[in-house]
């Protein structure tokens, strides 16, 4: 009974992973005769799973929809990706609610314990970024497999080898976090004593160097203020911080999130991290928020500013 039990667990599961199969194509994966096949699919359809079957010489069995939701068949990687998936969403405020809480119970409870280890150490060395921008690109796909690597070195504080792109050799990273934002992965570490970040999905780790470091986290431990520093101002000449008297939520209605992130202060004011090729672009693109702001720096900036409001000034008051 036991044998049989399996091995219709088996046959539940290779009809969850594709459209059709056909009996020899599910006898040789399972080891058995057609003449099996045929008896568990009767067995499936007597506990109310729409096993439906297609006579002929285009012969094949399917699973269809019905009233039964049958026990999903997951290997090691689509388990943890489930857990992880679970929770990152609920660590970034989207509401699962009740059910996405029970699911996870579940979950956790039948992960076998190496599975179980590394959804932890995952789930321990990640931190969730804010819901603040968003994004039209497609989200970036992460092997699961990187993400257990990256978070044993950060659970166990070894460095990582890491190959990055247009690099010819790996460089050695202490990791601390991976921050999980808007769809993406970031790991951030040090790198030669200074802080950086790196997208999980552009990196490949080598093999674990096994070299251990003492810990000297981030201070104040804000690790995706550090990321959306980062991600905000990649590729520009000009890098600005501007104090705007409006809650994040008025600022953020009315900027492209591809130009900059906003970090909340309070209910009245927030800071806009932006930049651009230049100061003068920066200067008239702070004009455009219609929000009252106050900047103290880059120099060239204020200047530019001061020169701006004289201009303006003239223009309204006449020759």
């Amino acid at each position: 009974m036991a044998d049989t039990a399996a091995r219709m667990l088996a046959l539940l599961g290779l009809l969850q992973s594709r459209p059709e199969w056909t009996a020899p194509e599910l006898a040789e994966r399972l080891g058995v005769s057609t003449r099996t096949i045929r008896n568990d699919v009767a067995r499936l359809r007597g506990l109310d799973y729409p096993v439906h079957a297609v006579r002929g010489g285009a012969g094949h069995y399917r699973l269809g929809p019905g009233a039964r939701l049958p026990p999903l068949q997951l290997d090691d990687a689509e388990a943890v990706a489930v857990a992880i998936g679970l929770r990152t969403v609920s660590a970034s405020g989207g509401r699962l609610g009740d059910s996405g809480d029970r699911v996870l119970a579940k979950l956790d409870q039948v992960l076998p314990d190496r599975l179980r280890r590394r959804v932890a150490a995952i789930h321990d060395g990640t931190v969730a970024g804010p819901r603040n921008t968003d994004t039209v690109d497609p989200d970036p796909e992460v092997d699961p497999a990187v993400l257990t690597e990256l978070a044993t070195a950060i659970r166990d504080h070894t460095c990582v080898r890491l190959d990055l792109p247009g690099q010819e050799w790996p460089v050695t990273v202490e990791p601390y976090r991976m921050v999980s934002w808007q769809g993406r992965w970031y790991l951030v570490g040090r790198l030669d004593g200074g802080w950086r970040t790196w997208r999980v999905d552009l990196v490949r780790p080598r093999t674990a160097t096994g070299r251990r470091f003492v810990p000297d986290p981030l201070p104040g431990g804000d690790y995706p203020a550090l990321v959306l520093r980062e991600a905000a101002s990649t590729g520009w000449q000009v890098h600005v911080r501007i104090t705007v008297d409006a809650p994040a939520a008025t600022v953020l209605a009315r900027i492209n999130p591809a130009v900059g992130a906003v970090e909340e202060v309070d209910d009245t004011h927030c800071v806009l991290v932006t930049g651009a090729d230049s100061i003068e672009t920066v200067a008239v693109y702070i004009g455009l928020l219609d929000l009252d702001f106050h900047v103290t720096e880059p120099p060239e900036l204020v200047a530019r500013l001061r020169a701006l409001a004289d201009r303006y000034t003239r223009a309204t008051t006449g020759p």
